[in-house]
């Protein structure tokens, strides 16, 4: 139970990032204004979390490994790759569920060059893959160190509120 408890500590954590880094580039980058940018209620976006989380199940296995080309070390551009290949999944998959759901997706990428329909383009993929290798290589474990510290209680309890407001958003979102 401890390590559901704590990866769903890890979806909403992302989940609430990924929410800050689309409003930071629709208020201070785009200069669109504010909007709320997940299709939930609260400030999370649910893509973020859940690509985060696989992120981390299909490429901590990589991210262990030491490969090296002649004396170099590419382990990294290995993850990278991976990062940048798991996402552009993500959000491609992500586009088609909203649009089936919805009758739409929250993004158009017809703007950027080597776009797929508007809905994937080369340009945020690489940002998602500098974004998954801060997430792999730094926040995950600083994370997974705070969290093994963590009384057990305690982690049951955020856990328990985060699941209760998750739970909450979903609900009112479909009544």
């Amino acid at each position: 139970m401890k390590r559901v408890q704590t990866c769903f500590i890890s979806f909403m954590l992302y989940s609430f990032l990924g929410w800050c880094y689309e409003v930071f580039l629709e208020v201070a980058v785009y200069r669109w204004g504010f909007s709320n940018r997940g299709v939930l209620f609260g400030p999370y976006c649910v893509v973020y979390g859940f690509g985060a989380l696989l992120l981390m199940f299909s490429l901590n296995w990589l991210k262990a490994r030491r490969i090296r080309a002649g004396t170099v070390n590419i382990t990294p551009v290995l993850v990278f790759l991976g990062i940048v290949a798991v996402t552009t999944f993500v959000e491609l998959a992500a586009s088609y569920i909203m649009e089936f759901t919805r009758g739409e997706w929250m993004w158009d990428y017809t703007r950027f060059a080597f776009n797929f329909q508007g809905r994937i383009a080369l340009n945020p993929s690489l940002r998602f893959g500098v974004g998954g290798m801060v997430i792999l290589y730094f926040l995950q474990p600083l994370f997974e160190k705070g969290a093994g510290k963590m009384p057990d209680r305690v982690r049951t309890a955020v856990f328990a509120v985060l699941a209760a407001i998750l739970a909450a958003d979903i609900f009112f979102l479909m009544i």
